[in-house]
Order: C-alpha cells, then sequence, then structure tokens
C-alpha cells in the first residue's frame, strides 16, 4: 500500500489529534487523543442509535435480513453517530474534525461488521463465523467519517463469531498474557464477553446476558446517565429505602431534593441484591408472600417493589422493581456464571485469584452486591476489580502505538475460542445459577 499525505498546515502546528472509538451494543464512547503523548483530551459518550432498530445484537442482524435497506440504515446510523462524537470531543478541545489523523476502532462483532457495511447473516448461522477477522487499516473516505479524506482508520482484529475486536481492546489493556493469576476479565453489556487464564492458556467466550445491566428492557430502566439510581440500600427490618443518583454525592434520605429519572444497570444490582439480602425476593427470585410493606404492590406485569415514590422522582411517578426485571437479572447474571464455570472447566481449575470488571457497567458495579447475586464466581472481594472501559482503553492504545497493534493481531490469534452453546455443561451450571446466593451480610460501602 502507498504511502499518502494526510494533511498540510501552515507555518508551525505541533498538534496531532487521533480518535479512538469503542462501538457497543448500546453505548458509543469517544477518546480523543494527543497522538505523541497518548493523553485523552476529551471523552463523549451516546447510546448507539442503532438501538432504535433493535435493543440487542441478534435483532440488529434479523433487521439487515428482513430490511430490503437494513444494513444500509444501520451502516448510516452508526457512522453518523461516530460523526457526532467527532464533532463533541473535537469541539471540546476547540479544534476541527479534519484536525483528527488517525482513529482506532474496537467493537463486538456484529458492530465491527455493520459499521463496514458487512453483511453480518453469518454471524447468526453455525458456526457463526465472521466475514473478516484480521485488523484493517481504511481510510475514512471509504467509511463515509467526517474526518480528513485521508485519515487513517485502524480496526482491531476480531477473536470469534461472538467475541469481538472489543474484547482484544480488553486483552492488550488488562494484559492476562504477561500474569501469573488465573484471571477472569468479565466485559460486561449487553453481551457479556470473558477471558480467563494467565501466561501459560487463554480461553474467551461470550454470553448472551441481553441488555438489562445497561438499563435496556428494565421497566424504570435507563442508561448510565445524571438522575439515574446507580446505588440502593434497603432497611432489613423497616424495608426503608434510600438511593444515590449519578450527578449527586447525597443519599435520598439526606436531600429531599435529589430527583432519580430512572435507574441504571449498577443501580438494578444493587436493587435486586438488597431485595434478596432484606428477604424481599426468595433465592428463586419470586416476590415473598411473608413481608408486608406500602413499597410491595401488584402491577399489571406482578408484583413489584418500589425503589423511589413518585415525589423522589423527576418523573412524578413510581420507579420500582417488577417481576421481570428480576427475572432478567436472573438470566443475565445465570448466562455470566454459567459462561465462567465452563471456561474453569477448560482450564481444570476451581478457584479464581483474580476477577477484572471492565467496561461502564464494571465501574460502577459494587463488587459486594455483584458477589451477592452469584454474577460470577466465587472470589475474595479483595481480589475483584473494576478498570472502567478497559475496550476503549485498548482502543486508546492501539491508536498511539503501532506495537500494540501487532500484539493485538498476535493475542487474538493466540486465545482459544469456547462457544459455549455446544458445552455440554453449558445448560446444566445456567439452570444452577438462576437461584440468587443464600443471602449474608453485605458491607456498606
Amino acid at each position: 500500500m502507498g504511502q499518502e499525505i494526510v494533511k498540510v498546515e501552515p507555518g508551525y502546528a505541533d498538534g496531532s489529534y487521533g480518535l479512538a472509538v469503542d462501538i457497543g451494543t448500546t453505548t458509543v464512547a469517544g477518546y480523543l487523543c494527543d497522538l505523541h503523548t497518548g493523553e485523552v483530551l476529551a471523552t463523549d459518550g451516546m447510546l448507539n442509535p442503532q438501538v432504535a432498530y433493535g435493543e440487542d445484537v441478534i435483532s440488529r442482524i434479523s433487521y439487515t435480513m428482513k430490511e430490503p435497506d437494513g444494513l444500509a440504515i444501520l451502516n448510516r446510523a452508526i457512522v453518523d453517530g461516530i460523526g457526532e462524537l467527532i464533532v463533541s470531543t473535537t469541539g471540546q478541545l476547540g479544534v476541527t474534525p479534519g484536525d483528527i489523523s488517525e482513529m482506532a476502532v474496537v467493537g463486538n462483532t456484529a458492530m465491527h461488521h455493520i459499521f463496514l457495511n458487512i453483511d453480518p447473516v453469518y454471524l447468526a448461522k453455525s458456526p457463526f463465523a465472521p466475514t473478516v477477522s484480521r485488523p484493517l487499516d481504511i481510510k475514512g473516505r471509504e467509511l463515509g467519517l467526517a474526518v480528513q479524506q485521508s485519515t487513517n482508520v485502524h480496526i482491531l482484529p476480531i477473536e470469534a463469531g461472538f467475541v469481538g475486536a472489543d474484547n482484544v481492546g480488553v486483552l492488550i489493556a488488562e494484559e492476562p498474557y504477561n500474569q501469573d493469576d488465573m484471571v477472569l476479565i468479565i466485559d460486561i453489556g449487553t453481551n457479556g464477553e470473558l477471558v480467563m487464564g494467565n501466561r501459560d492458556k487463554l480461553f474467551c467466550a461470550s454470553c448472551a446476558t441481553g441488555p438489562a445491566f445497561e438499563g435496556a428492557t428494565i421497566k424504570s430502566g435507563m442508561r448510565a446517565a445524571p438522575g439515574a439510581i446507580e446505588h440502593v440500600r434497603i432497611d432489613r427490618q423497616s424495608l426503608e429505602v434510600e438511593f444515590k443518583v449519578i450527578g449527586s454525592e447525597e443519599w435520598s434520605a439526606a436531600s429531599p431534593s435529589v430527583k432519580a429519572r430512572g435507574i441504571c444497570g449498577s443501580g438494578i444490582i444493587e436493587a435486586v441484591a438488597e431485595m434478596v439480602k432484606a428477604g424481599v425476593i426468595e433465592t428463586s427470585g419470586r416476590f415473598s408472600r411473608k413481608l408486608d410493606s406500602p413499597r410491595l404492590m401488584t402491577t399489571d406485569e406482578g408484583p413489584a417493589f418500589v425503589i423511589a415514590w413518585a415525589d423522589e422522582t423527576a418523573l412524578g411517578q413510581d420507579i420500582a422493581i417488577c417481576i421481570g426485571d428480576v427475572r432478567s437479572v436472573q438470566l443475565g447474571k445465570a448466562a455470566m456464571y454459567a459462561g465462567a464455570k465452563v471456561l474453569m472447566d477448560k482450564l481444570e481449575i476451581t478457584r479464581l485469584d483474580k476477577i477484572v470488571l471492565a467496561g461502564a457497567f464494571g465501574s460502577y458495579v459494587s463488587k459486594e452486591h455483584a458477589l451477592a447475586i452469584g454474577l460470577f464466581p466465587e472470589c475474595a472481594p479483595d481480589e475483584v476489580y473494576s478498570v472502567g472501559n478497559a475496550a476503549g482503553e485498548g482502543a486508546r492504545l492501539a491508536l498511539i502505538s503501532v506495537d500494540k497493534r501487532r500484539e493485538a493481531e498476535e493475542m487474538a490469534r493466540k486465545v482459544e475460542y469456547v462457544e459455549l452453546t455446544v458445552e455440554s455443561r453449558f445448560q446444566e451450571y445456567f439452570v444452577e445459577a438462576l437461584n440468587f446466593p443464600v443471602p449474608t451480610v453485605l458491607s456498606n460501602p
């Protein structure tokens, strides 16, 4: 491939900018970086515009198959969405989209294909093979992005059909292949992606956790944005509730002016865990019939428990966790737990040394509450860490380092993919994990 001049500027110009993008099924994140220092200068995130055409990967693949222009519509939606991130991040810094000379992009395999305008149909059919898995370098003009025509866009490689470039980003950010400890890395989103192992052996897998952990499909759910309930505490005796919302340091009981707009993924996990601890929910997931509280009510959708009364919200209506929300959490956490158990079998281990929680969800979820609902196999709480958006960090590293790009390609081929749907023990572990663990005392953070 021949060389090409990206940009010519008059006078002296020392600024060189690049954008790392993480295309999630539900959210998209952008990181504007200084290409000389690697420093993140501006960030922004948005709801993936494709959500309007389907909340999960399978529904979007189905959309491309059923609608004559389905792929083109979804492709244009994400390209335009990234264009908005380009404008917003450069605007924060006072530069223009034309100042971006390099980009690096990660995303799960379906998001990767749709962004590249590649038909994802084969991802929905056994053996779920991606059309292209190698790393790619494509000019911005070929993708229709609002950057310099010659801007290079580096797309990280794919591991397997449902373990995409985002997981490769997590790999090169956390580097389990350089560790002796047996580590489990969980990137929790609409799809839960797992990496387990150490320098000797690495396995990866993908679990269909559903969008509940990102606030979608939940009756009062919303993405992690100002006003979303992110922390919940329930008094074991009175069943009274206090909560914190994103954007406020005060608990609701201490500040009546705190108004909730909904509940995000971390809040849902804490609410369900607290309900189990308080006996509102039995270990089977059913609502208890033994308790008497005005917060326990029956709705058209079945039993529910009020987290925030109408006068504590900005919506003028109660925010409650209903039986359908509990079921969504059970299904998602059981899939994650069962996937991890299958990988432990592959590695012939019975206990993990360390668990790393990645992704926006992992940044905010309480590890004590995650353990309390059985989101992952038992591990010492002190050995459970949150690292933020590791996929986005991997994209940033690939943006600024050619060596990291080579490392990403090497590791994508080294890690061994496990297709959970054909593993005989997955369904057994899944059914076992549907129940919540027997309650123990949770310490408040």
